[in-house]
């Protein structure tokens, strides 16, 4: 029963942190940003350091301009 509760546990961390960690991608696609890809990747590959996660946080929460043609 103790070894269940363990591994849900761990399991449940490890998806809190992943999620945590991709969370400007996650608001990105949740708002329909024209950039989300380029988010991705700056928080796939830089969000290790906590400016890169911090700067493409700020891009997913940056206002955008819809065009309209």
């Amino acid at each position: 029963m103790f070894t269940l509760f363990l591994a849900f546990s761990i399991t449940f961390c490890l998806f809190l942190a992943i999620g945590g960690y991709f969370l400007p991608t996650i608001i990105a696609i949740m708002r329909k940003k024209k950039n989300t890809l380029a988010i991705f990747l700056v928080n796939l590959f830089f969000g290790m350091t906590f400016i890169g996660w911090v700067a493409a946080l700020i891009w997913s929460l940056m206002y955008e301009d819809k065009d309209y043609i």
